[in-house]
């Protein structure tokens, strides 16, 4: 990762994150104090999967975790103006995100993918039942060069959004692993109360 993209993501980690929710609630993050630094790698905290090598760069096209039924096309995100993350649009054709400040699926580090869980007037949102899942799922990441990412589901956590886990998502790790965000928990008059995490390790 590029210093100016470590700088970018940091901030996302520090920012308020508008964790897919699709109702427009925000969740302000814990700030990024403790997060490893730039250049920095810390031991994976999430066990249970096997090691496989990191792979080069590319950018995320498509996104499939059979068993949930989610097959998507992936788009880009940034950061809004006010410094928090950007989400998908709120539309009929639902679509996940990739934080593009994060690592591409398969390079070592956190790579971070957002989606609704509602979409407002349309519905169910792209990742509705990403809190269905357990460990052991597959997850596709459908690269721009060809190649297919797949990564193991080795934790999925619900958490209240004022207690957003910034270092456990946002910190290097020494390996290639995802994050899959969205909202959850009870759903209020302006969104939801927690986030859905899952996390997942590259294994082929």
């Amino acid at each position: 990762m590029t210093s100016l993209s470590r700088r970018a993501f940091v901030t996302a980690a520090t920012a308020t994150l508008l964790a897919g929710c699709g109702g427009g609630h925000t969740t302000t993050a814990p700030a990024a104090n403790s997060a490893a630094p730039q250049g920095s790698s810390t031991p994976s905290r999430q066990p249970g999967a096997k090691k496989a090598p990191a792979l080069t760069r590319s950018v995320p096209v498509t996104l499939r975790v059979p068993a949930i039924g989610v097959d998507t096309p992936v788009m880009q995100l940034g950061l809004a103006s006010d410094g928090t993350v950007q989400v998908p649009p709120i539309t009929a054709h639902d679509r996940a995100g990739w934080y593009r400040h994060s690592p591409t699926p398969g390079q070592t580090g956190p790579s971070v993918i957002l989606g609704h869980v509602t979409v407002g007037a349309y519905g169910d949102g792209v990742f509705r039942h990403l809190a269905k899942l357990r460990k052991g799922d597959r997850i596709e990441a459908g690269l721009e060069n060809g190649t297919t990412a797949t990564f193991t589901v080795t934790t999925v956590r619900t958490v209240a959004k004022a207690e957003f886990p910034t270092d456990e998502v946002y910190g290097n790790v020494d390996r290639p692993e995802l994050r899959l965000i969205t909202c959850g928990g009870t759903r209020t008059g302006t969104g939801y109360l927690d986030n859905v995490i899952v996390f997942a390790t590259l294994t082929g």
